[in-house]
């Protein structure tokens, strides 16, 4: 008896710490076993159907690389990134880096009690918390709290993140298209590949875009561990994205889709380049691809995505690339 009310309790406690904060996880998986799998079972394993939500933070762990990728969406309350049991750590970045990009209106994540101002499409590296150990043998900790917050509940900011297991520590940094100064903190000017008057791709082949490299070694001033995320514009006319497509043997991706309007969806293209299978994604949902998957889609309007990658290297183009006639 006393055991059962100790085990109440100590779930009473976890679901008081955790309120704000959901965690689903989701297994590595063989493709000689995925192609076999069908619709619903695709999208237990690969899609993540709900990313943001109002005053919530929702997170998914794959075992691939041990990824983590969700958002958080803080409305009427600040919202703090925690911990949870599967990570047998004191706090979130204890041996973690984490990437945030900023999808909605103007918000501020707090790291430690320093605020970076995250206007849409601009983003925020924080390092690895723990930094090691002192003479005595205690914990250097850094990062412990991760706050987020909206300017204005009526227009809230989202805040998509992705995370990877990190081995040092590296300083928290912040990245916008612009390199613009907030009083004394001055962030870093993204790579801009492409821009709206001369994008990459061709009208053509309806993939006219612009590549925002927000969180990769040629923009950070130090790092990353092995995170590495930026955001995809489309133009209007153009739907296909990463194409012809690519396998990255040496490290996984995740993407997340957003700006479709209600109605619209995104064909997204996934498995071996012999055994495509297609997932259709709703506006703000995320898809984890593996080392040996295709990542591709075309859609029926034109969106953004954001890319995020963790694995072997930080070379950005390290990717085997498929030609399209070879595709079945």
């Amino acid at each position: 008896m006393k055991k059962s009310i100790f085990t109440l309790m100590l779930m009473g406690n976890l679901m008081t710490a955790f309120g704000q904060q959901n965690m689903t996880f989701q297994t590595a998986c063989h493709p000689a076993d995925v192609k076999h799998y069908d619709t619903q079972t695709l999208r237990d394993r690969f899609v993540m159907e709900k990313v943001m939500a109002p005053d919530e933070i929702n997170l998914t762990y794959s075992y691939y690389d041990r990824f983590i990728y969700g958002g958080a969406m803080p409305v009427n309350k600040d919202l703090k990134l925690e911990t949870h049991p599967q990570l047998r750590a004191d706090y979130f970045m204890r041996n973690r880096e984490l990437g945030i990009i900023n999808t909605g209106g103007p918000g501020v994540v707090i790291v430690d009690g320093q605020e970076y101002p995250l206007g849409y499409s601009e983003a925020l590296y924080v390092g690895r918390g723990w930094l090691g150990k002192d003479k005595k043998g205690n914990d250097i900790d850094s990062n412990k709290e991760v706050i987020f917050r909206s300017k204005d509940a009526q227009n809230p900011a989202k805040f998509y993140l992705n995370s990877a297991t990190a081995h040092q520590h590296y300083k928290t940094q912040w990245v916008t298209l612009d390199g613009r100064k907030n009083g004394k903190v001055q962030s870093l000017k993204a790579v801009i590949v492409g821009t709206k008057e001369k994008p990459l791709g061709t009208k053509a082949e309806s993939n006219q875009r612009t590549i925002n490299q927000l969180i990769v070694n040629t923009a950070l001033e130090e790092g990353p561990c092995q995170l590495q995320m930026g955001l995809t514009q489309l133009q209007e006319g153009s739907v296909w994205n990463t194409m012809p497509p690519h396998t990255h043997g040496r490290r996984i991706e995740a993407y997340y889709y957003f700006n479709l309007p209600e109605g619209q969806q995104v064909s997204h293209v996934m498995g071996e380049p012999q055994e495509t299978r297609v997932v259709w994604l709703k506006n703000e949902q995320a898809i984890m691809s593996p080392e040996w998957s295709i990542h591709c889609a075309s859609a029926t309007y034109y969106y953004t995505f954001i890319w995020g990658m963790a694995g072997e290297n930080l070379n950005y183009n390290d990717k085997d690339n498929i030609e399209v006639k070879d595709l079945r």
